[in-house]
Formats: C-alpha cells, structure tokens, sequence
C-alpha cells in the first residue's frame, strides 16, 4: 500500500467563491491568486466532462496545509444540506485555531454567521465553537487556554 507523503489541502465546494474567500479571510487566512482549471485533466479527475472551476487556494500565514475553495462555472451547482449538524454523514466542519475565540465568534456575529451551538471549553486547555459560515459551511474555532 501507498504511504502518504504529506496532508495537501481540504477542498470545499462553493457557490459564491467571492463570499467564501471573504469569510476565510476575515478569520486571518492568506488567498492565492483566483484560477480557472478545465480540460483533460479536471474531466478525469471529477468525472465530469466539460467541467469548469474557479479556485482559491488559502493558508494560514506562512504556509501549511491549504483550504481549497471551488465553484463550478460548469456543469450548474448541485445544492448542498446547508443547515446539516455534526450526526450528518460528511465532512462536517474545518477546524482552525484562533488567538481570541470569543473575538473571533463576535466578529464574525456582526457579518451575520451564527454558533451551531455555543462555546465549549475542554479539560481547562481548549475552548471550541462551530460557526455556520456562508453556504452552511461550519468551521470549527478552537483556542487553547491552558
């Protein structure tokens, strides 16, 4: 069997590219430059011939494993369970440690995203909340306390 080598990216299906890329990059994560992907090669890959997609790549600040965020040009968008809860069968959130939890869920209260459910703390080291960001995406913060 195959070893793997090193963990690449997570890839998120949008529909509003522009409004996901925001959304990650108010919480502090660095965009790479939008691009077009179609052809041969994304036709084999995805299994759908004639596809189209935009990407963003992003990473926290000096690199690392990166959150891909793509939106299908062509064929249409096939929707999601935007309000789906951590039981339902899927990638169910993107977890991502912050310096200020309670900062951040504010912050991101003012733009109109909302706790799944409230702010947990764990064993006295970490608090974590899930936030339901654009499109239902839930990315869980976490920040480490002790």
């Amino acid at each position: 069997m195959a070893q793997v080598k090193h963990f690449d990216h997570v890839g998120i299906t949008v529909e509003d590219l522009d409004r996901a890329t925001e959304f990650f990059v108010r919480l502090g994560l660095e965009a790479s430059e939008r691009m077009s992907v179609e052809g041969e090669f994304l036709d084999t890959v995805c299994g759908i011939p004639g596809a189209r997609t935009e990407i963003v790549g992003l990473t926290v600040p000096g690199g690392g494993t990166w959150l891909e965020l793509a939106s299908f040009v062509r064929p249409d968008h096939v929707p999601g369970s935007p309000e789906a809860m951590a039981n339902e069968i899927g990638l169910r959130n993107v977890c991502l440690e912050v310096d200020d939890l309670r900062a951040a869920v504010d912050d991101l209260a003012a733009e109109g995203y909302g706790l799944v459910g409230g702010i947990g703390e764990h064993e006295g080291t970490w608090l974590m909340a899930y936030v339901r960001g654009p499109e239902g995406i839930v990315v869980s913060l976490t920040e480490r306390i002790g």
